[in-house]
C-alpha cells in the first residue's frame, strides 16, 4: 500500500545527489519529466518489456519481497527554487524505463476503466493512476503530462493518454508496447491485487543534477561507457547537442537531426545508423574503427576540426542522404538504383565508406550519372570475382578505405580503373582466366547470393527485365542420387562421379518455373515433352528465359539448351565454358591502355627499383637455395592472400603487411616474426627477442632455419604471425 503523499516537493539546488526511491512516489512528487531533443527515441522491445512484467508480477506475488530495483532515473534541475510552478526536469538517463512504467500505468488505468473497477487496495483505482502518475489534472497544455517525450514519440504517448487516434507516423514501439500491456493485463485479470502489489514495489535511484554545478555530458558518458545500453550513434547525438545552447540545439536537431531520423525511418535508424556513422567516419579519416568505438573515433574526428558545429552536423546529414541512396533504395536515378541494389544484394557493406565519397562527388558534379555507374559496378565486379576465387575478405575494408584517397578526381573513372589494376596481389582485382576457371569449378548452388548471380546473368543487356524471383533453380542433370536407367545411359559408366563432380555447378544449373513438372525425367523430356494441363509445351527448348537459349560450342556444333542432342559430361562443361565467359562481360575487369596505367604506378616501380633472388648473393649455395625455395613454398601456401615481395637486404611475406621477413646469410636463413615476443607461443625455446635490437626486417621474435628437417616447426611458429595479423584485420573489420 502507498501512504499518503505531500502534494509538491521542493527540488534543492545542491550537487549530483542519488537516493534510492519508490517508483510511485517518484512520478507522484515529480513536476514534469522531459526528454530532450539530443536523447535518443524510445526503443525497448517486446523483450524487455515481457522481462519487466515478469519480475513485477513475480515481486507481486511473493509478500516476503519488499522491493524490485529496476535501475535509475538522472536528471537535470535548473538550480533554482520554484515552488508555485517547479520546473520540468530534463532527463539524461532512464527515460527507457520511465516510459515503459508510463505505459504499464496507463494500460493499467484502461483496464480499470474498461471494466468498471473502483479502487483496489486503497491506493489504485483509473482516476488515481492518471492523476498521481500520468497527468498534472490542475495543469493545462503540455504541462498536463507526466512525462514529455522527443518528437518522435511525443504525439503517440500523448494520443494514447488521451485515448485519441494515433498520428499518422506513430512511433512504433510505443504502440506495441502498450498493447503488449493491455493484453498481459487481460491474460491476468484474475491477479489484479498481485499485480498492484508489484507495480508498488518498483525501485530505482533517484539522481538529481545541478546544471551549474554537475556536469551532465561526462555523467552521462561514465554511465554509458561500456556502449551496451546506447548505440554508439546515440551517444554521438547526445555528444553534439547536450551541451548546446538551447537556441542552437533546436535548431540542429529541427534542421539536421530530425530529417535524418525520419529519413531512416524508425527500423532503419535503429539498424543501420550506428554503421553509417561507422562509415562517414571511414570516409572522412581513412581509419577503420572498432565496431564499438564509433563513439570515441567521432569524438576525437570532431575535436580535429576548427569548423562551426552547424558545417559537422551539415555535413553528416549531407553523407546520410548519400547513404539512404546506397544501402536504403532510395536513389531515384534508375541506372544507379539498381546497380546500388546488385551491391545490397551481394552485400558489399566494406565498399560503402568510398562509395559515399565517390556519390558525394557525384552530388557535386564531378562525376556523371554514367560515371558513378561504373565505378558501382566495377565495386561489384572486383567483389564478386574475389569471392568466386574464395580469396579472403580480411583485407577488403582497408581496401576501400583507402582507395578514395588514390584518385585523380580531374580524371575520375580512369584512376578508379587504375587503383583497382594496380592493387597488389593480395588484394588483387582478379583476372578472366582465373575467375572463368573457378566460376566453373565452384559449387554455386551453395553460394551466399545464388539468386543474384543468376539474376545478374539472365538480365545482363535486357531493357525488359525478368523478375528472377519468379523462377526455381533448375538441376538439369537431377539431384536424386538413384538416377534413373536413362539418365545413367546418357551419363555413362562414370555417371556417379559425373554427378557428385558437375551438379551444383555452373554449367548444370539454369532457371525455370516448372521445377516440379520436370522433377528428374529424362533430358529428352525437359526438352521438349513437359506439358502443362492446357498442353502447353514447357520445355527447355520453348523457354523464353536468356539462360536457356544462349549457344555454346559441342564437339564443334553450336547447340542450346532446346537442340543439344545429349546432356552429359561434354554437355555440363561446354555449357559452362559459354556462361562463363559471358560472366566476364557481366562482372569485367577494368581496361586500360599500357601506357595509361603505367603512368599511375607507383614511383619506385617506374624508375627500376626492383629486385629479385638473384640480387642475394647467398643463394649461390645451392643447399640455402632449396632450403629457401621449400620455406618459400610452404610460406605461400598458407592462404591465397599471401604475398611475396623481394627486397634489397631481405625477402618479405605479408597479407596486410610483413608478417615475416626472410634475411639470407651465409649458412643459414634469418627470419623475422612480426609480432611481440611474448606471444609466440615457442615449446623449443629457439626464438629470441630482438625487440630493442637493431635488425633488418620487421618485428620483435628472430628465429634461424639451417635444415629441412627444422622447417615443420619453424611454419608453426610463422603461422602465428599470420594467424595474428589475419585475425587483426579480421577484428577491424
Amino acid at each position: 500500500m502507498i501512504g499518503a503523499i505531500p502534494a509538491s516537493v521542493p527540488f534543492k539546488s545542491e550537487p549530483m545527489k542519488a537516493i534510492q526511491a519508490n517508483l510511485l512516489r517518484f512520478l507522484y512528487a515529480s513536476p514534469q519529466f522531459v526528454i530532450p531533443i539530443y536523447q535518443r527515441n524510445y526503443s525497448w522491445t517486446l523483450a524487455q518489456c515481457q522481462q519487466l512484467w515478469n519480475d513485477l508480477l513475480r515481486a507481486g506475488r511473493n509478500s516476503a519481497l519488499n522491493a524490485h530495483f529496476i535501475g535509475s532515473i538522472v536528471y537535470v534541475e535548473n538550480g533554482l527554487l520554484n515552488v508555485t510552478r517547479p520546473e520540468p526536469l530534463l532527463v539524461i538517463d532512464g527515460q527507457q524505463r520511465l516510459t515503459t512504467c508510463t505505459l504499464l500505468i496507463a494500460a493499467l488505468a484502461s483496464h480499470f476503466e474498461k471494466n468498471g473497477l473502483v479502487e483496489l487496495l486503497d491506493s489504485f483505482s483509473a482516476k488515481k493512476l492518471r492523476n498521481y502518475y500520468l497527468l498534472n489534472p490542475n495543469e493545462d497544455g503540455e504541462r498536463h503530462f507526466k512525462l514529455l517525450l522527443s518528437e518522435t514519440d511525443k504525439d503517440t504517448l500523448l494520443a494514447l493518454l488521451q485515448s485519441r487516434s494515433l498520428p499518422d507516423s506513430s512511433s512504433t514501439r510505443i504502440v506495441e508496447n502498450h498493447a503488449m500491456f493491455q493484453t498481459l493485463i487481460e491474460q491476468h485479470k484474475d491477479e489484479l491485487p498481485a499485480i498492484c502489489q508489484g507495480l508498488a514495489k518498483l525501485v530505482i535511484v533517484d539522481v538529481s543534477l545541478d546544471r551549474s554545478q554537475d556536469n551532465p555530458q561526462l555523467i552521462f558518458e561514465s554511465m554509458n561507457s561500456t556502449g551496451l545500453e546506447l548505440s554508439q550513434a546515440d551517444l554521438i547525438r547526445n555528444f553534439i547537442l547536450m551541451g548546446l545552447e538551447p537556441a542552437l540545439q533546436t535548431e540542429l536537431y529541427k534542421t539536421h537531426w530530425r530529417p535524418m531520423e525520419k529519413g531512416f525511418g524508425q527500423d532503419a535508424y535503429a539498424t543501420h545508423f550506428d554503421a553509417f556513422m561507422r562509415d562517414y567516419l571511414i570516409a572522412k579519416t581513412g581509419e577503420i574503427p572498432n565496431v564499438r568505438e564509433v563513439y570515441v573515433a567521432f569524438k576525437r574526428y570532431a575535436h580535429s576540426l576548427t569548423g562551426d558545429i552547424r558545417a559537422l552536423v551539415a555535413d553528416v546529414h549531407a553523407y546520410a542522404t548519400y547513404y539512404w541512396a546506397i544501402a536504403l533504395d532510395a536513389e531515384k536515378e534508375p541506372a544507379l538504383r539498381q546497380a546500388f541494389h546488385d551491391l545490397r544484394e551481394l552485400k558489399v557493406d566494406v565498399a560503402y565508406p568510398f562509395l559515399l565519397d565517390a556519390y558525394r562527388d557525384y552530388r557535386h558534379q564531378h562525376l556523371s550519372v554514367d560515371e558513378l555507374r561504373q565505378i558501382v559496378r566495377l565495386v561489384e565486379s572486383y567483389v564478386f570475382r574475389r569471392a568466386i576465387c574464395a580469396i579472403p575478405t580480411n583485407s577488403m575494408n582497408k581496401t576501400f578505405a583507402s582507395l578514395s584517397r588514390s584518385l585523380k578526381k580531374d580524371r575520375y573513372l580512369e584512376s578508379v580503373q587504375a587503383a583497382f589494376l594496380l592493387l597488389p596481389s593480395y588484394r588483387s582485382f582478379p583476372r578472366d582466366e582465373e575467375f572463368q576457371r573457378k566460376l566453373k569449378e565452384r559449387d554455386l548452388y551453395k553460394f551466399r547470393s545464388r539468386s543474384y548471380w543468376l539474376r545478374r546473368l539472365e538480365n545482363h543487356g535486357r531493357k525488359e527485365r525478368v523478375v528472377v524471383e519468379d523462377y526455381t533453380i533448375e538441376h538439369i542433370l537431377p539431384q536424386n542420387v538413384n538416377l534413373s536407367p536413362q539418365w545413367q545411359a546418357a551419363l555413362g559408366p562414370e555417371w556417379q562421379r559425373i554427378q557428385q563432380i558437375w551438379l551444383h555447378t555452373l554449367g548444370n544449373l539454369t532457371l525455370t518455373g516448372y521445377n516440379s513438372e520436370y522433377s528428374d525425367q529424362p533430358f529428352i523430356s525437359k526438352q521438349h515433352a513437359v506439358r502443362t494441363s492446357d498442353g502447353s509445351a514447357i520445355g527447355f527448348a520453348s523457354s523464353p528465359l536468356r539462360l536457356n537459349r544462349l549457344p555454346f560450342e559441342m564437339e564443334g556444333k553450336m547447340h542450346s539448351m532446346g537442340d543439344v542432342p545429349v546432356w552429359n559430361e561434354s554437355a555440363i562443361q561446354a555449357r559452362a565454358e559459354c556462361l562463363a565467359r559471358e560472366a566476364a562481360r557481366v562482372w569485367p575487369v577494368p581496361q586500360l591502355a599500357d601506357d595509361v596505367l603505367q603512368a599511375y604506378r607507383p614511383q619506385a616501380a617506374k624508375t627500376g627499383l626492383s629486385y629479385s633472388l638473384d640480387d642475394h648473393s647467398q643463394f649461390a649455395s645451392v643447399p640455402l637455395r632449396e632450403l629457401f625455395h621449400a620455406l618459400q613454398q610452404a610460406v605461400l601456401a598458407l592462404d591465397p592472400c599471401v604475398n611475396e615481395e623481394v627486397l634489397k637486404l631481405y625477402i618479405a611475406y605479408k597479407a596486410e603487411t610483413n608478417f615475416v621477413d626472410v634475411v639470407p646469410q651465409a649458412r643459414r636463413l634469418r627470419l623475422s616474426l612480426n609480432m611481440p615476443f611474448h606471444e609466440i607461443d615457442d615449446p623449443k625455446g629457439l626464438c629470441r627477442d630482438v625487440t630493442h635490437l637493431g635488425r633488418w626486417g620487421n618485428g620483435c621474435v628472430e628465429v634461424s632455419l639451417t635444415t629441412q628437417e627444422e622447417l615443420p616447426y619453424v611454419m608453426g611458429l610463422i603461422r602465428q604471425s599470420f594467424e595474428r595479423q589475419m585475425d587483426d584485420m579480421a577484428s577491424a573489420g
